[in-house]
């Protein structure tokens, strides 16, 4: 079983260098202002790209399963921050649009992937537990196609 690492090291005031497996990148995390200066992407910025991520592979995954290509796909993802019943900032929601790169009727499975790929999904099926998740899938026409 894989076992994911990252290092973290501080900067500067919030900012955050984010260490990786060799070969990777490092990633500058950082607070918006008025605690940091907003010069790479938050904690829930972080988070709201793992899930859509997540979801987006997951979804790929499945069309290419049953030989459907759904073109080049693209996730938005928008994190609702808000404070809890103790007035502690949380992020209390997270809504995903999965843009399809072609139209639904080009796809001869999507029924079938649409039913299951969700399930799939690591990190979307880990939070959301924690954290509501609701998501609309979307073909290149702008129908929805789930949702």
């Amino acid at each position: 079983m894989d076992h994911p690492q990252v290092t973290l090291t501080q900067r500067q005031g919030y900012q955050f260098e984010h260490h990786y497996r060799a070969g990777l990148p490092v990633l500058l995390a950082d607070e918006p202002a008025p605690l940091g200066t907003g010069t790479g992407p938050s904690p829930v910025d972080l988070l709201a790209s793992a899930v859509g991520n997540c979801l987006s592979a997951s979804l790929l995954f499945a069309c290419q399963k049953y030989k459907d290509d759904p073109g080049a796909l693209r996730a938005e993802v928008k994190a609702d921050v808000g404070r809890n019943e103790r007035n502690r900032m949380r992020v209390l929601g997270l809504a995903v649009d999965l843009h399809l790169g072609k139209p639904a009727a080009e796809l001869g499975h999507l029924q079938r992937v649409l039913d299951t790929f969700e399930d799939f999904c690591t990190v979307t099926q880990s939070v959301a537990g924690a954290i509501p998740v609701t998501l609309r899938v979307l073909d290149s026409t702008g129908a929805v196609v789930k949702g």
